[in-house]
């Protein structure tokens, strides 16, 4: 194997030698030990040691560091190990890096430990699913990159790459999200004294400008609604995204709870059926209560139905692929079923039944308040704070009732608009 260093004479300087070479000082000029080991001056007239070996058919240079600091004893006991790891079949310079890197790691200085204690100290104020999305996105577009880096060696151009490779899939507001989370990481490393700037500051002025803000896109006439319900009746969906589908549609829950609900959430067989999501899964996380959806007839009859089909055990809608226990259908899926197989890109999505139920709602004289506190809305009003405790129970059940016999008249009605090959609503 072509691996190793000269087998030519060795130890042939001497203190004397090397101060008589320095102070001549011609840079570029070499003084060798022998065995590969030589003191070159640099530019800038400072004496360094370097071992010159072969690896794989290729010649390289070990550093050893600079004279007085490491003198000639250091620099020969460094050239032996250089010689052990070789014989061992290893590159020193790879040893090295591997070595450092190790240190690093037992530091708790990288990028990668800054970012798990930053995410522990956020995420207490997130929902669990905001707190697992914004992990999923750092794991996937940044640790690989910068995670076993030492945050004091991160430069701006290193966090640019990173956002850029995001910006130019088209995923301009996730690029956002990252940055604005790597900023934040960046600056827990600064208040620890683990670097001095901030390398993520300067790269805002990479990502695009922001898009002017549009609302997402929503049918809110019943004639259009009903439509959706019948053609999602007909159309080739998977049970299980038929029926997350229809509790978009009749809870007026945003897609991410439906997605991840559980039926230790569900009491069907009350007088009242009622779903009640776990605080930590909400959006508004500034509540001590939990949120307490009430199911009209028509959904709570489909959800025991479905109960009975799945078990009622874990999650409501089950990945469909299996994988790891407690995996639940995705939002992509339910949003992909009404882009393409509904054909409702640009018309109607499933955050859209909610605003089809408060503008309905509203426009039917149902109480503003009573409207807020079933859609949970974070920008709600100080009366709204005041009675989301459940304390407009009542008008809430007559809310939900009025919805889901609106929803079921709609989906049998005659006077619709008719569907086309090419999709809903042309």
């Amino acid at each position: 194997m072509d691996r190793g260093i000269s087998r030519r004479a060795t130890n042939k300087l001497n203190d004397r030698r090397i101060k008589a070479f320095i102070a001549k000082g011609i840079a570029g000029k070499k003084l060798s030990d022998g065995a590969g080991m030589y003191l070159m001056l640099t530019p800038a007239r400072t004496a360094v040691w370097r071992i010159k070996y072969r690896f794989d058919g290729a010649e390289r240079v070990y550093a050893v560091g600079i004279y007085p600091g490491i003198g000639l004893s250091d620099a020969r006991a460094e050239r032996e190990r250089v010689k052990g790891l070789l014989s061992e079949g290893r590159d020193p310079v790879q040893a090295r890096d591997v070595s450092k890197a190790e240190a690093v790691a037992a530091s708790g200085n990288t990028f990668a430990d800054v970012t798990r204690d930053w995410l522990a100290k956020r995420g207490q104020k997130w929902s669990a699913i905001h707190r697992d999305k914004s992990g999923r996105a750092l794991e996937r577009d940044v640790l690989p990159s910068l995670g076993k880096l030492p945050v004091s060696e991160i430069r701006p151009a290193m966090v640019s790459r990173v956002i850029e490779a995001i910006v130019a899939r088209e995923a301009h507001d996730t690029a956002r999200k990252v940055l604005q989370h790597v900023n934040g990481i960046f600056r827990l490393a600064q208040a620890r004294d683990l670097c001095r700037d901030n390398p993520a500051d300067p790269v805002r002025e990479i990502l695009p400008a922001k898009a002017a803000v549009t609302r997402r896109p929503a049918v809110l006439e019943w004639a259009g609604l009903g439509d959706i319900l019948r053609c999602a009746e007909t159309a080739r969906l998977s049970p299980a995204v038929r029926m997350a589908h229809r509790l978009c549609a009749y809870s007026m829950m945003r897609i991410s709870n439906v997605v991840n609900a559980e039926w230790s959430e569900f009491a069907l067989d009350t007088e009242t059926p009622v779903w009640v999501i776990p605080r930590k899964k909400m959006k508004a996380q500034d509540r001590q209560h939990d949120h307490k959806v009430i199911l009209g007839p028509t959904i709570a009859a489909e959800l025991r139905e479905w109960r009975n089909l799945t078990g009622g055990k874990g999650h409501v809608f089950p990945s469909p692929a299996g994988g790891k226990r407690g995996a639940h259908l995705t939002r992509e899926s339910i949003e992909k079923a009404y882009r393409v197989t509904l054909g409702l890109d640009g018309k109607h999505s499933p955050h859209g039944w909610r605003a089809a139920f408060a503008t309905l709602a509203r426009d039917n004289d149902f109480d503003r308040d009573a409207v807020e506190i079933a859609l949970d809305h974070i920008h709600d009003t100080n009366t709204v704070r005041a009675y989301d405790r459940g304390s407009r129970l009542a008008q809430r059940v007559k809310l939900a009732g009025w919805w889901d016999e609106q929803l079921a008249q709609a989906q049998r009605g005659a006077d619709v608009l008719p569907l086309t090959r090419k999709g809903l609503l042309k």
